[in-house]
Formats: C-alpha cells, sequence, structure tokens
C-alpha cells in the first residue's frame, strides 16, 4: 500500500460511521498524489486516445440493432478515430461565468469534460437539468447532472434503476453510499460548483473517493453543443425543442442523437439520428423530396427519413407514439437539418 492509500484508508477509517467530507479527502491526497497522478495521465495518454479541443475547468425513440449493447471504449479499431467529445458552443460562457444559464437551452451544455481524465459516454439535457456521463478510467461510468436548483435535481434519477436514491441531498461535498438491488457499492455526492448551482455526481466503486478523483474532470467553464454531427437549423411554426440526448457509450461502432420537439401542451415530435459504421451502402431510393435531397414515408405513416447519409439513419418520427405534428412539419425540420460530413469522424462534427 502506497503513502497516498495509507492517508485515504485512515480518513476514511475515522469518518467510518458517518459522511465522508470530500474537501478533507482532497487536501490530504493532492499534495502527495499529485505526481502520481501526473506518471498516470502520461501513460494512460496514449492507451485513451483522446482527441479534442477543450479549455480549462475546474473540478426516445425506437432502438436499432447494434445499440442494445455498450462496447468498451477502449476497443481496437482498425483505422484509429478520435473520441467524441461535444462540439463547442461558440460564444456561449460556461456555467462558472453565467450559472443562470444552466439547463435554459435544450442545445446547449454549459459544462463538459476533461479529455486527460475521462471519456465521454454520452449527454443530455432534459427540463432544466445538463448531464454528462463519462468512463473515469477501467470501465466505471460517472454520472454527473447539474441544475440551478435542489428541486430540479430531485426530480431525476440517480445513474443506474437499481440505486435508490438518498431521502434528503446535502449539497455540502459529503459522499453517501446507497443501496442498489444487486449489492453493489454505489457513492454520490452532492455540491455547489458555484452559486446557484447544484450539483450531483455518481458512480459505482470500491471506495468513495474513486468518486472524488472522477469528479475532478468536470470543467465548468465551458460551453457545447448537445447535438454531436447534428444540428436542426429549422423548426415547424411554434415548435420549440425540449431535449436533446447523445449516446457514444458504443462508439465508434454506433451512435445516437435524439432530440424532442413539442408545440402547445400536446403535440410532441421527435428526431433521432443513428450512426453504425456496419451499414454498407447508402440509400437513395426515396418516395418523397425534402429539401431537394430524397426522403422515404415509410409505410405505417409517421416517420419519415432523409437518405443519403453514408451509414446514417435520420428519421423524423411525427405518428406512431408522437401526436400532433404532419408530414410537412417533419419535412420542414429535416430540410433544416445539417449532419457532419461524416458522423463517424467527431472531428468533422464542428
Amino acid at each position: 500500500m502506497t503513502d497516498l492509500d495509507q492517508r485515504i484508508t485512515s480518513v476514511l477509517r475515522e469518518r467510518a460511521e458517518g459522511e465522508i467530507d470530500t474537501d478533507r479527502l482532497l487536501n490530504r491526497s493532492r499534495a502527495r498524489g499529485r505526481r502520481r497522478r501526473q506518471r498516470r495521465r502520461a501513460a494512460a495518454g496514449t492507451a485513451l486516445a483522446l482527441v479534442g479541443v477543450l479549455g480549462y475547468v475546474g473540478a426516445t425513440g425506437p432502438d436499432i440493432s447494434g445499440l442494445s449493447g455498450r462496447l468498451p471504449w477502449t476497443t481496437a479499431t482498425t483505422t484509429p478515430v478520435a473520441a467524441p467529445v461535444p462540439p463547442r458552443a461558440d460564444g456561449v460562457p460556461g456555467a462558472a461565468q453565467r450559472p443562470d444559464l444552466v439547463g435554459t437551452d435544450p442545445q446547449v451544455l454549459h459544462l463538459g469534460v476533461d479529455p486527460a481524465k475521462g471519456r465521454y459516454l454520452d449527454w443530455g439535457v432534459t427540463g432544466q437539468v445538463e448531464s454528462v456521463r463519462f468512463d473515469a478510467g477501467g470501465g466505471r461510468p460517472v454520472a454527473v447532472s447539474v441544475a440551478r436548483s435542489a428541486a430540479e435535481l430531485d426530480g431525476t434519477g440517480i445513474e443506474g434503476e437499481s440505486v435508490e436514491a438518498p431521502s434528503a441531498a446535502t449539497f455540502d461535498g459529503s459522499v453517501q453510499r446507497v443501496p442498489a438491488s444487486d449489492g453493489s457499492p454505489w457513492y454520490v455526492t452532492w455540491w455547489r460548483p458555484a452559486a446557484g448551482l447544484y450539483a450531483r455526481a455518481s458512480m459505482s466503486a470500491s471506495d468513495p473517493f474513486a468518486l472524488v478523483r472522477a469528479i475532478e474532470a468536470i470543467r465548468w467553464d465551458e460551453a457545447r453543443r448537445c447535438g454531436g454531427p447534428l444540428r436542426l437549423t429549422t423548426l415547424p411554426a411554434g415548435a420549440r425543442i425540449d431535449s436533446c440526448s447523445v449516446d457514444v457509450s458504443s462508439f465508434p461502432g454506433v451512435m445516437a442523437v435524439t432530440v424532442n420537439l413539442y408545440r402547445g401542451t400536446s403535440d410532441t415530435m421527435y428526431v433521432r439520428l443513428e450512426y453504425n459504421s456496419g451499414i454498407s451502402g447508402v440509400r437513395s431510393d426515396g418516395n418523397r423530396t425534402v429539401g431537394g435531397r430524397p426522403a422515404y414515408l415509410y409505410p405505417q405513416g409517421g416517420q419519415l427519413e432523409l437518405l443519403g447519409i453514408p451509414r446514417t439513419h435520420l428519421i423524423a418520427t411525427f405518428g406512431l407514439l408522437a401526436t400532433g405534428f404532419t408530414e410537412e412539419d417533419a419535412t420542414t425540420l429535416l430540410a433544416g437539418a445539417r449532419v457532419a460530413k461524416d458522423p463517424g469522424d467527431p472531428e468533422t462534427w464542428d
């Protein structure tokens, strides 16, 4: 056991019957652990293959075959591909600079992840809550959510449906162990990254300090576009975007973007981009035209697909489980959709 580990263990034993003060853990470990972390980052840099231009910071649609499983993010590929990172939202301040903007735009995240410390698995904005989930190394997903009020976080479940949320959140940086139905150890912490912000992080780990280390990867002084390779530039009359989510946990094999739209109190429509590296050829045999490009209206109605995008399905669903919108609305939405040159290459997402 290293001196760093002994110090962490000492603090944990002292507080074994109560909550764990993350500030104390960090203060005791940072000084002696800095060199150790630097060596780890240097060794892991090549293996992680994380590529992206990031700034500095502080601490639903139908599934498709192939999206049901999650591939390890270290899976080898024949051609190196940059790790997925949400594109920058140019000119938009991060949560640390403008906490009042968090959760106000479903197409923007006001936080990010340090690529040297974590690899994005998914991200999204739902309601007034912004969330990211990333791999902190060793296949350990960390889920982080931030909102402008504690009440907003109370309405969102903790990562993993089997995890039982504690009855009260303290937002003082303490770490709690929470029960999981399968018996696995889960830890949760709540804190205030800035005045007017409330954050929560959770992960399954063998000790609470793993969570403390992981949340150091969060960057609060940058903003990023939620849609990844997809931009929606034209909305149907009266429509508004309600939520956005991107799943890159199985990248570079597959990835998915889902954007939900509402109109009034009951009209719903969603557009979903599904990329799969195993798709061969480009379909162009449409029965509709959208913005001068071939499109396909599915026989059952209620779904319109924009064709001609390599290894990608881009479908607007306005029927089936969605209601109120029309084919004309879907045509307007897809005509204004902008897709990256290669959805399978994050370097083209900007």
